[in-house]
C-alpha cells in the first residue's frame, strides 16, 4: 500500500496537520515523513506567471509596437526564492510510493491556484488527488476535512476562475501599465522629479478613482446654511425640546422658502415664522403620541471586511494588519478561516455550535456569558434565525471562535483585543434583542407642527455581552463594538444602570400626556445648521466600500445583476490598499486611518480618466468579479470569459490608436498641485529618488511586469 502525501500552504499549517495525523516521523529538509504519510508545504506561491521577456527577449524593452501583449499559451516559472522548496514538493509528488495526494492549501480560490500551479509544473498525472476543505485548524476539523475530502476534480471550476483571475490581472497590469508608462512617464517625471513608471490594475485603479473622486467632492463642496425652529414646551416633569417640520396643514407646507421640510433657506424667513409664533401666544397642544417598545437584534457575525472596518475604527489599525492578526488567530486555532465574505453560519455548523460556546467558558471576559447561554439553551434554536443561512455562504461561513482557547494567553494586547471583538460578536447572537422604550410626541402650535422623540434602553439583551470596556487592550480610542452601540439615550446619559432606569422612568411620566392636552411654550429658538461634505474614506470604510461596490452602480438592472459582487476579494482588498499606499498614490494616516490621494495619485487618476476611463469604474471591476464567480459556479466557460477579456483589452488599444489619446500631463499636474503643500511634494520626490534617467523600467517590474494586484496569500 502506498503513502499519502499532504501538501499545506505554509510550514505552520503543515505542523498542525502533522500533529492531527500523529505524524512523528523524521523531519527532513522541507517535509515530514512517517511509515504511511508524508507532509510537506508550499511557501505561499512557489510558481508564478512569467514576464513577457520569457516569451521573447525583445519584449524586455517596453515599446508601443509590442502592445497589446496577449499570449496564446501562458508561461509559468518557479519563483527563484522558492526553488528549493518547489524541488522538494515536485520530487514528493512524483515519488512512486505516493499514491494519494491530499491538497491542504487554504480553502479558497487562491489556495487552489497555489497548488494547481505546482501540480502543473511538476507534471503530476496518475495520482489520486483529493481536496481537503476546512474552516478552522482544530484537530477535529482537520481530521474531518481529510475524511470528507472530495476528488480534486470537484474543484476544477474554482481552479479555472483562479487561473482567469491571474490572467486578467496580468494582462491588464502589463498592457495598460506599459502603455501609460511609455506615453506619459517622461511627462509625469518632469513634473514629479525623476522618471515615474505608471502602475495600473483592474482593482487598484478603481480604488484610486473612488478616493480621488471623494476628495474632489469634499474640495468642491460649498456648505449651505439652513435654519431650524424649535419650541421649548413647559411640562411639569421637564422642558420638552420639540423641532418644527412643515407637514401638510402648515403655512409653509411645500413652500419655496424652505431648504428642506425642517428648515428655511434664509434666516430672515425663519425669524419671521418665530415672530408670528411668539405674537400668537398659542400653547402647544398634543396632537399625536406613540409610546412603544423597539427591539434591536444583535448584528450579523463578522466577515473579514466588517472585522477590518471595526478594527480600523476602534483600534486605528490598517486592514492589512487586521488580516495578519486574523490569520494569526486562525493558525493558533482560536478562530475560523478569516478570508470569508459570509456573515452567517452554515446549518451544519449550527448543529454543533454548542461545542464552540462550551470552550469559551474559561475566558475571563466571556466565560459568564458562555455559561449563561449553555444553561438557558438559547443556542439550540439558532438554526431558525437569520444568523444561519446556507444560501449566503460560498466558500466559508463567518469568522467565529472555535472554542479552543489555549493560545489566547500568548496573544499580544492588540491581537487579544481583536480576538475579544470576535468572541463578543459571536456570543451576542445567542442573546435576546435589546429593548428600548421610545416615545414620539407631535404638538401643534397654531397651524405649525413640532415633534419630539425620546428613547431609553429598557432591557440590555445582547448589548450586555457585546459592549466592551472603553479602553481595551491595545486600543487607542474605542467607542464600543461597532455602530450598533451608537444610540443616544434620552438626555445623553449612559445606557447603563441607573442612567437608563432614570430615563425609562422619565419617559413613563411624559407618556401620561393625553391627546388634546396643552402646555405653555417657554421660548422659541432659531438654530442654524449647514450641510456637511461627504466624509473621507478610512481604511476600514474603504474595505467595506470595495465589498459593496456594486451599490455604486447607477444602472438599476446592472446593479441587480451583479448584486453581492464587490471589487477585489476578502483575501486581496487589504493588499491592494497597501500597494496604493506603497506606490505613493494614496496616503494613509496611521493615527486616524483616513485615506487621501497624493498629488501623484491625482495626476495618474486624470491620466487614466483621459485615456482608459473604464478602469476607474466600479461597474467594470465588479462585473469582472461577478464573471469570475460565474466561472467558479460553472455557468460560464473559461474560453468565453477569456475572449471577453482579450476583446476588452484590444478595444481599448484600438480606441487610443484611433483618437490619439495624447494628454498634457503638465496641465493635469498644475491643476492639482495647488492642493498639496510643497514640503510634502519634495518629501515624496526624495523617497523616490531621481528615478531612472532613461530606457524602460527593468523587466517591467516597476509597473506591470506581474499582475498589478499581487495576492496577499
Amino acid at each position: 500500500m502506498g503513502k499519502s502525501l499532504y501538501i499545506a500552504e505554509k510550514p505552520s499549517v503543515a505542523r498542525e496537520f502533522a500533529s492531527a495525523l500523529r505524524v512523528r516521523g523524521r523531519n527532513d529538509d522541507g517535509f515530514i515523513e512517517s511509515d504511511d504519510a508524508i507532509i510537506t508545504w508550499c511557501l505561499g506561491h512557489l510558481v508564478s506567471m512569467s514576464y513577457p521577456d520569457k516569451y521573447d527577449p525583445a519584449l524586455k524593452r517596453w515599446t508601443l509596437e509590442t502592445l497589446p501583449f496577449i499570449p496564446d499559451v501562458y508561461k509559468y516559472e518557479v519563483i527563484s526564492s522558492s526553488k528549493k522548496q518547489y524541488s522538494v514538493v515536485k520530487k514528493l509528488l512524483n515519488r512512486t510510493d505516493v499514491d494519494t495526494v491530499y491538497v491542504c492549501t487554504d480553502s479558497g480560490r487562491e489556495g487552489e491556484y497555489i497548488y494547481r500551479l505546482v501540480e502543473q509544473m511538476a507534471g503530476v498525472k496518475t495520482k489520486d488527488r483529493r481536496r481537503v476543505w476546512i474552516d478552522s485548524q482544530t484537530e477535529e476539523e482537520i481530521l474531518k476535512g481529510i475524511r470528507e475530502a472530495k476528488p480534486l476534480s470537484a474543484y476544477d471550476n474554482l481552479a479555472d476562475s483562479a487561473y482567469l483571475r491571474a490572467k486578467e490581472d496580468y494582462l491588464m497590469g502589463i498592457n495598460f501599465s506599459r502603455l501609460l508608462t511609455i506615453r506619459y512617464a517622461n511627462q509625469l517625471g518632469a513634473c514629479m522629479g525623476g522618471r515615474t513608471p505608471i502602475s495600473v490594475g483592474r482593482v487598484m485603479t478603481c480604488v484610486l478613482g473612488m478616493v480621488v473622486r471623494r476628495e474632489r467632492e469634499i474640495r468642491d463642496f460649498v456648505p449651505t446654511p439652513f435654519y431650524r425652529v424649535a419650541a421649548l414646551i413647559a411640562h411639569p416633569e421637564r422642558v420638552i425640546d420639540a423641532e418644527w417640520k412643515a407637514v401638510e396643514g402648515s403655512e409653509y407646507f411645500e413652500s419655496p422658502l424652505l431648504y428642506k421640510e425642517n428648515g428655511f433657506a434664509k434666516k430672515e424667513d425663519a425669524e419671521e415664522m418665530v415672530r408670528k409664533l411668539r405674537e400668537s401666544g398659542e400653547p402647544a397642544v398634543l396632537l399625536k403620541k406613540s409610546d412603544r417598545e423597539e427591539k434591536k437584534n444583535a448584528p450579523l457575525l463578522y466577515n473579514l471586511a466588517e472585522l477590518q472596518n471595526d478594527c480600523s475604527r476602534l483600534f486605528k489599525i490598517s486592514p492589512d494588519e487586521t488580516l495578519k492578526i486574523a490569520q494569526e488567530l486562525y493558525e493558533k486555532k482560536l478562530t475560523t478561516y478569516p478570508r470569508t465574505d459570509a456573515r452567517v453560519l452554515s446549518s451544519a455548523v449550527a448543529k454543533e455550535i454548542g461545542k464552540n460556546i462550551s470552550g469559551l467558558q474559561g475566558l475571563d471576559f466571556a466565560g459568564g456569558f458562555a455559561k449563561e447561554i449553555l444553561a438557558n439553551g438559547s443556542y439550540k434554536n439558532i438554526a431558525k434565525t437569520r444568523y444561519v443561512n446556507d444560501s449566503q455562504i460560498t466558500d466559508h461561513y463567518a469568522i467565529v471562535p472555535t472554542g479552543q482557547t489555549g493560545a489566547a494567553r500568548s496573544l499580544s494586547p492588540r491581537s487579544a483585543a481583536v480576538y475579544e471583538l470576535i468572541v463578543r460578536r459571536f456570543l451576542s447572537i445567542f442573546y435576546p434583542p435589546a429593548v428600548y422604550r421610545k416615545l414620539n410626541l407631535e404638538f401643534t402650535i397654531g397651524r405649525e407642527h413640532f415633534f419630539a422623540s425620546m428613547r431609553a434602553l429598557k432591557e440590555e439583551g445582547w448589548l450586555a455581552v457585546a459592549r466592551r470596556p472603553k479602553k481595551g487592550a491595545g486600543e487607542e480610542d474605542s467607542d464600543g463594538p461597532g455602530d450598533d452601540l451608537s444610540d443616544a439615550s434620552v438626555d445623553g446619559s449612559s445606557e447603563d444602570g441607573e442612567g437608563a432606569a432614570a430615563d425609562i422612568d422619565l419617559i413613563g411620566r411624559l407618556a401620561s400626556i393625553k391627546k388634546g392636552e396643552s402646555f405653555p411654550v417657554n421660548a422659541f429658538e432659531l438654530r442654524e445648521s449647514q450641510t456637511s461634505p461627504p466624509k473621507r474614506y478610512t481604511s476600514g470604510s474603504m474595505i467595506l466600500a470595495m465589498e459593496n461596490a456594486g451599490k455604486l452602480i447607477e444602472d438599476p438592472d446592472l446593479r441587480e445583476q451583479i448584486k453581492g459582487s464587490g471589487i477585489g476579494t476578502s483575501a486581496t482588498r487589504a493588499e491592494i490598499l497597501k500597494k496604493l499606499v506603497n506606490n505613493e498614490y494614496l496616503a494613509l494616516s496611521k493615527k486616524t486611518q483616513v485615506i487621501t490621494p497624493t498629488l501623484m495619485g491625482e495626476v495618474i487618476f486624470d491620466i487614466v480618466r483621459n485615456s482608459i476611463p473604464s478602469l476607474l469604474n466600479p461597474e467594470l471591476t465588479a462585473s469582472w468579479e461577478k464573471g469570475l464567480s460565474y466561472v467558479a459556479e460553472g455557468s460560464i466557460g473559461t474560453e468565453e470569459y477569456l475572449e471577453k477579456l482579450t476583446a476588452y483589452i484590444r478595444k481599448r488599444f484600438d480606441v487610443l490608436e484611433q483618437y490619439g489619446g495624447r494628454i498634457n500631463v503638465r496641465a493635469l499636474y498644475d491643476a492639482s498641485r495647488q492642493f498639496y503643500p510643497e514640503k510634502k511634494q519634495k518629501l515624496s520626490q526624495a523617497k523616490r529618488g531621481n528615478g531612472r534617467s532613461g530606457g524602460r523600467p527593468k523587466s517591467g517590474k516597476a509597473s506591470g511586469g506581474k499582475p498589478a494586484e499581487d495576492r496577499a496569500e
